[in-house]
C-alpha cells in the first residue's frame, strides 16, 4: 500500500514560563521505517515542519504549522490510506478538525490513528470524529498487522491492540502486546521529515548544542506514577536496547546528516547501572565530537562519580532529573518512589563532574499542602546550594489515561466532554499564574500556588546568583547571542522569539 502518515500542527503558549519546544516526529518516523520495512510506501505530511514559522492566533494560544484545510490540499491523492498521529489531548481539536476534512476529502480510504492521546481516549476519540481504527499501545507492529490486514481485505478482529466502531458501538480486540525485542526494530525513517526545518528554526527539545537529532535507547518504564501515562500506555515493561546499536545509530547519524546533538527521548533512560557504562564506553571507542542529553527526565539513583564522569567524557553535557515535589509524603501519594538522599547524591556527583542539572518540580498536586509546598522549598534552596543550574516548575494538569485522571473523573472534577479541559489546562499549566478553573488542588487556591511558583524561583535562583554571581553575565551575554548551554537561557532565547511572533502579530492586526 502507499500509506501517507500526518504529523498534525502544535499548540503554543507565547505568554508561558518554560519553553516547551516541538520537536521531530520521532514515533512517527518509527511507525514509518516499520511500514517500509514491511514492503509498504511510505510518505508523510508533517505539518509543522513544512510550515516551522507559520504561527496561526487560536483563542487564548497559537499554533504551529499548516492549517487544517492546508493539510487536507497537501494530501497525496494517491495514497491508499492515511495514518495520523496525536501524543497530547489538547491537540485533540485541531486533530479532529483535520479528520473530519480528511474523511470529506477521502470518504472511502481508510485512517488510522494512534499515539497517548488516541491510547488514552479511543472512545471518546471514536465516537466524536471519524476514524476507521486506532492502534493502542506501542504502535510498530500492531500498525504493520492493520495495514496488512487492510490491503488484503482481511478481518481485523484478531488483530491484538487496535479499536473501532462497529455499528455504532466501541470495539476493543485483545489488549496489546508490548514488543520484547526492540533492536529488531528499524531505525526510524528520518529521511520522511525535513530536519533541517527544525533545526534551523531551534524546534529541538532540550538545549540547543547542535544539528539534532533525537534517540529512543529504551521503551517503557517500570514505575507507575499516578500522574504519568505511562503505565496503561507501555505498561510497567521496561526494555532496552543494546546499548552498541544506539551507539551505531548516533555515529550514523553523525556521519550521514552532521548531526552533533542527540536529545534522548526516553521515559526512564539511567535504569541500569551497566546498561549506561556499556553506552558510553561503545562511544569512546567511536570518538565522536559530539554532545547527548536527557532533557525529558531520568532516575538519579545510578548516578555517582564513576558514572558522571563517564557522562562527561563521552559528550553528555544536560540531564534533567525530576522529583516533582519536596515533599516525601507528596512523593508517596503520587508513587514517585525516589528518595531526596538519592537525589542529593546524584546532584553532587554531577557537579562535581560539570554536568548541567535541572530538576522539574510540580505545584497542585490534588492532596498538596502547604506544608508539602514547604518541603520543596527546602530541596530548591539545597539544590541551589550545592551548585545546579535550573528548575523548572510547573501547575499539575491531568492526563488522561492516567490514575489521578480517572479519580479525578471519579469525583466529578473534570469530564471527558470538557473541550476546555482538553486543550487549556495542560497547556496552560506552565503559564505566569494559575487560575481557579485550572486548579485541581483541594487544599491551596490557585493564587496561592502561584505565589509558591514564584516563590520557589526567587529562592532558588536569589542563592544560586548570589553565591555564584558570575553565572548572571554568563546567560544574559548567552542570552543575547542566542546560544544556549542551559535551561534558562533556552527560556531566554524562546522568549525573544515569542516576543517577536507577538509583535508581528500585533503589527499585522494593527
Amino acid at each position: 500500500m502507499h500509506i501517507q502518515l500526518i504529523h498534525p500542527p502544535v499548540y503554543l503558549n507565547l505568554h508561558a514560563m518554560t519553553a516547551l519546544r516541538p520537536s521531530l516526529p520521532l514515533g512517527l518516523a518509527y511507525i514509518g521505517a516499520s511500514l517500509r520495512k514491511a514492503g509498504h510506501h511510505v510518505s508523510m505530511l508533517d505539518a509543522v515542519g513544512a510550515a516551522p514559522t507559520q504561527v496561526t492566533p487560536d483563542g487564548r494560544l497559537h499554533r504551529l504549522g499548516l492549517t487544517p484545510d492546508e493539510i487536507v490540499a497537501r494530501l497525496d491523492p494517491t495514497a491508499d490510506a492515511f495514518g495520523l498521529t496525536n501524543m497530547w489531548s489538547f491537540s485533540w481539536p485541531i486533530v479532529r478538525e483535520i479528520i473530519h476534512k480528511l474523511k470529506e476529502r477521502f470518504p472511502g480510504k481508510p485512517l488510522v490513528c494512534g499515539g497517548e492521546h488516541f491510547t488514552g481516549l479511543a472512545e471518546h476519540s471514536l465516537q466524536t470524529a471519524p476514524i476507521d481504527y486506532i492502534v493502542l499501545g506501542e504502535g510498530e507492529d500492531c500498525a504493520v498487522a492493520l495495514f496488512s490486514a487492510l490491503e488484503q481485505k482481511d478481518a481485523v478482529d484478531a488483530i491484538a491492540g487496535i479499536a473501532f466502531m462497529r455499528d455504532g458501538v466501541v470495539v476493543r480486540t485483545a489488549p496489546p502486546v508490548r514488543k520484547r525485542d526492540i533492536d529488531e526494530l528499524p531505525w526510524p525513517a528520518w529521511d520522511l521529515v525535513d530536519m533541517g526545518a527544525y533545526n534551523d528554526n531551534n524546534l529541538v527539545n532540550g538545549v540547543k548544542w547542535g544539528t539534532m537529532v533525537p534517540i529512543l535507547a529504551t521503551r517503557g518504564c517500570p514505575y507507575q506514577c499516578t500522574f504519568c501515562a505511562s503505565p496503561n500506555m507501555w505498561t510497567t515493561r521496561y526494555y532496552m536496547r543494546n546499548p552498541l546499536d544506539v551507539a551505531n545509530e548516533i555515529e550514523h547519524y553523525n556521519k550521514v546528516y552532521g548531526a552533533t546533538n542527540f536529545p534522548f527521548q526516553d521515559l526512564t533512560a539511567l535504569v541500569k547501572r551497566g546498561w549506561i557504562i556499556e553506552f558510553c564506553s561503545a562511544l569512546i571507542d567511536k570518538k565522536l565530537d559530539i554532545t547527548w542529553q536527557f532533557p525529558s527526565g531520568t532516575r538519579c539513583e545510578v548516578i555517582d562519580d564513576d558514572v558522571a564522569r563517564l557522562l562527561r567524557l563521552t559528550g553528555g553535557r544536560s540531564l534533567a532529573y525530576a522529583p516533582e515535589s519536596g515533599s516525601e509524603r507528596t512523593r508517596e501519594l503520587i508513587q514517585k518512589r525516589m528518595k531526596t538522599e538519592s537525589l542529593l547524591n546524584a546532584v553532587r556527583a554531577s557537579v562535581r563532574n560539570k554536568l548541567n542539572i535541572t530538576c522539574f518540580f510540580v505545584l497542585g498536586f490534588p492532596q498538596d499542602e502547604a506544608s508539602d509546598l514547604r518541603a520543596t522549598r527546602a530541596l530548591v534552596r539545597k539544590l541551589a546550594w550545592l551548585g545546579i543550574d535550573d528548575i523548572a516548575i510547573g501547575f499539575f494538569f491531568p492526563i488522561p489515561n492516567t490514575q489521578l485522571h480517572r479519580e479525578l473523573l471519579e469525583n466529578g472534577r473534570i469530564r471527558n466532554n470538557n473541550e476546555d479541559a482538553f486543550l487549556l489546562t495542560p497547556i496552560l499549566a506552565n503559564e505566569m499564574k494559575l487560575t481557579e478553573d485550572h486548579n485541581y488542588c483541594e487544599k491551596m487556591s490557585a493564587r496561592e500556588l502561584t505565589w509558591w511558583k514564584y516563590r520557589l524561583l526567587l529562592n532558588f535562583y536569589g542563592i544560586s546568583f548570589g553565591l555564584r554571581p558570575w553565572r548572571i553575565a554568563k546567560v544574559v551575554v548567552n542570552a543575547l547571542r542566542g546560544k544556549e548551554t542551559r535551561k534558562l537561557e533556552t527560556y531566554l532565547v524562546e522568549l525573544r522569539r515569542k516576543l517577536r511572533i507577538g509583535f508581528g502579530r500585533r503589527k499585522q492586526t494593527a
